[in-house]
């Protein structure tokens, strides 16, 4: 390389380095989309427009909330990922999007590889739940129906390799028992077979559940995660009800791979600051979901995300094969 051609080159580099400072030091200075994959009123869609509103506060330009969903939030997911690594397109998602590439092989992006994570918005329980005039009272009373009768305990999800199905086979696996998993096409259908008393309990998300149970028509037996959720105070985890299991769902923040490190730093510093506020706090309280403390950096939150990737996306394709 001669010195015309490494003057050039090195302009080349420096105007480039000179415009991606620029960019980073005026972010944002247009609108931001924040894609959810899901349809209007579900959790990820209520806690991303909340998320979406006061973002623009905070960062002085509109958050347009845009439903795109469908395959299981895969088409919002893939759009995001072919969007500019710019900052200006982002994606709220829960974590089904973790397990996809164990469940759908011809998936048109990798959640790794196609993604630069922004920081974990809630951990998202699942709780274990039953008719509130069933003979079961906690776990250890499912534990031992199941251990008395084989296959007398069926639980119903909302599909085959769904994180409630993966917790499903956590508990049989470490409690030694067997039941009978009975995947539903969606969380209502689901709840409508557990309140008639076709299926023994449900393991489905504590979004969904909590108000059945506040007023009374289903009966928690446990909840996952490492705490108790602030708004089911009287409701064990599984660990404290003896099954050593302690995975949560979350809700997470996303942007397209090759998003700069500046501006991965502006949007997570943003949002944890949006999400220490007293209104967030209130908010996802309420929801039944758990709020993260401390906070977590963009470095953490890959860390968390990539482990969960690998972990549910094996156990996902074992539950796939159990359920051939």
């Amino acid at each position: 390389m001669n010195w015309i051609t490494r003057t050039v080159v090195g302009a080349a580099l420096g105007i480039l380095g000179a415009l991606g400072g620029a960019n980073a030091a005026t972010y944002p200075d247009k609108p931001i989309t924040l894609v959810v994959p899901f349809p209007p009123g579900g959790g990820t869609d209520i806690m991303g427009r909340a998320l979406a509103e006061q973002l623009g506060r905070e960062l002085k330009q509109p958050v347009i909330v845009v439903n795109r969903s469908g395959a299981a939030g895969n088409i919002g997911a893939a759009s995001v990922a072919r969007a500019n690594n710019d900052g200006y397109t982002l994606l709220m998602t829960s974590a089904p999007f973790a397990i996809a590439p164990a469940i759908f092989p011809d998936l048109s992006f990798h959640p790794i590889k196609d993604f630069t994570a922004i920081t974990q918005i809630s951990m998202v329980p699942l709780l274990v739940v039953t008719r509130a005039n069933s003979p079961l009272n906690s776990i250890s009373d499912l534990v031992a129906a199941a251990k008395q009768n084989k296959e007398s305990i069926s639980f119903a999800t909302f599909g085959v390799a769904s994180p409630p199905h993966l917790t499903g086979q956590k508990i049989q696996e470490l409690a030694g028992i067997k039941m009978l998993h009975i995947p539903y096409k969606g969380g209502s259908e689901a709840i409508t077979e557990l309140l008639s008393g076709q299926v023994s309990i449900g393991i489905l998300d504590v979004i969904s559940m909590m108000p059945m149970v506040k007023d009374g028509q289903l009966k928690a037996l446990a909840i996952t995660g490492p705490v108790r959720a602030q708004a089911l105070p009287d409701v064990p985890t599984l660990v404290e009800a003896g099954i050593s299991y302690d995975d949560v769902g979350w809700f997470g923040l996303f942007a397209p791979a090759g998003l700069s490190p500046a501006i991965t730093q502006i949007l997570n510093v943003a949002v944890n600051k949006i999400l220490a506020r007293p209104e967030m706090q209130k908010l996802i309280v309420a929801s039944g979901t758990v709020p993260i403390t401390p906070s977590t950096s963009p470095g953490e939150w890959q860390t968390l995300f990539n482990e969960n990737v690998r972990a549910w996306g094996a156990s996902a394709t074992e539950a796939l094969k159990e359920d051939e």
